[in-house]
């Protein structure tokens, strides 16, 4: 990834400043209605609750699959407060990646992500593993927050760059677009060293994601690329019994748990 001169950020700092003041404030984010809302026995008062936040994709049906080549993208991103380019091809045959789209900056659940995701950067390093944060949002909106403290809302210096997907097509490729929004779903898509989507899954906007099942997610798939006669059963973690996809090979697991 080539990162852009030093002075390109700066004559970017008045913009990035008027970023900031304009988003300090933060998102107000809508929760739209299903058209099935939930519906749950305890009261129609839950029921009602629960349905507003519920939020639905576009394109599902197009949404790249699990095993298939993840779409490629070239974006925006800003990364170390420069403004750099970031194709996600580049990574292929290098490095897994593990991309999460996020709804909006300047919000609430979305910096207790960004901010855990950078605080255990360096494990999934050792994992010859790249991390890529993907939002709406612009790269001056970006570099506003980045440059606000946590203890403020803000992110604080991060260690991996964050995408800016302001035409809304990456979201869109990824099958995470809410079209009457805007804005993305909580998607995170782990992609191996080939390009393949090997894991997804797509929370609501109300509900954040767990960096330690990422974490387990990814151990288990390099596992099982390196060891392709075998397979990891359920809450599998490094140092636990595999098993043997046959008849054979499961009654040993079986036997032994």
């Amino acid at each position: 990834m080539a990162a852009c001169s030093l002075a390109a950020v700066s004559s970017a700092k008045p913009l990035a400043a008027a970023a900031s003041s304009a988003s300090l404030a933060p998102h107000s984010l809508s929760f739209p209605r299903a058209a099935r809302p939930l519906r749950l026995a305890s009261s129609s008062r839950s029921a009602r609750a629960s349905s507003s936040f519920v939020a639905r994709a576009g394109g599902v049906d197009d949404a790249p699959l699990v095993g298939n080549k993840a779409p490629d993208f070239d974006a925006e991103a800003v990364f170390d407060q420069e403004f750099i380019n970031v194709k996600l091809s580049d990574y292929i045959g290098k490095k897994y990646v593990i991309l999460f789209f996020y709804p909006l900056d300047f919000t609430f659940v979305c910096p207790t992500e960004i901010t855990a995701f950078s605080d255990r950067y360096e494990e999934f390093e050792k994992l010859n593993t790249e991390i890529l944060g993907v939002s709406i949002d612009s790269v001056f909106s970006h570099l506003a927050w980045v440059q606000t403290d946590r203890k403020s809302g803000g992110l604080g210096d991060l260690k991996y760059p964050l995408i800016s997907d302001v035409t809304k097509s990456i979201s869109k490729s990824f099958g995470v677009l809410i079209p009457d929004q805007g804005i993305a779903l909580r998607g995170l898509f782990i992609i191996d060293k080939e390009g393949v989507i090997q894991h997804s899954t797509i929370n609501n906007l109300a509900i954040g994601r767990s960096v330690d099942e990422t974490m387990r997610t990814l151990q288990a798939l390099q596992y099982v690329q390196d060891n392709p006669d075998e397979v990891c059963p359920a809450g599998w973690k490094p140092g636990d019994k595999s098993m043997k996809p046959d008849p054979k090979g499961s009654k040993e697991y079986f036997a032994a748990i």
